[in-house]
């Protein structure tokens, strides 16, 4: 799976839409005392946002899998880890 640049430039846009909204919409209303706070709360949640989905993107075009094992290791590890698992119990 490689990796494309649709994707990302889509999502780039989205949350950098919320950013801008973060500063921009604010400007339209009235000064108050939470003006400054909803500017930061709506740029962190975009910048967060879009920095979270980035890193679930690229995660999927190098997955973690485990190693691939024959059969017969997968034998040998199953009458071991059993055998230690009833001497536990007893």
């Amino acid at each position: 799976m490689g990796a494309s640049v649709i994707p990302v430039i889509a999502f780039t846009l989205l949350w950098g839409a919320v950013v801008f909204l973060g500063v921009a919409l604010p400007l339209f209303v009235p000064k108050g005392p939470n003006r400054g706070i909803l500017q930061v709360l709506l740029v962190i949640t975009g910048f967060t946002c879009w920095l979270f989905w980035l890193c679930c993107y690229m995660a999927q075009m190098n997955p973690l899998i485990g190693p691939k094992l024959s059969g017969k290791t997968i034998l040998v590890m199953a009458r071991e880890w059993v055998s230690k698992k009833i001497s536990k119990i007893r």
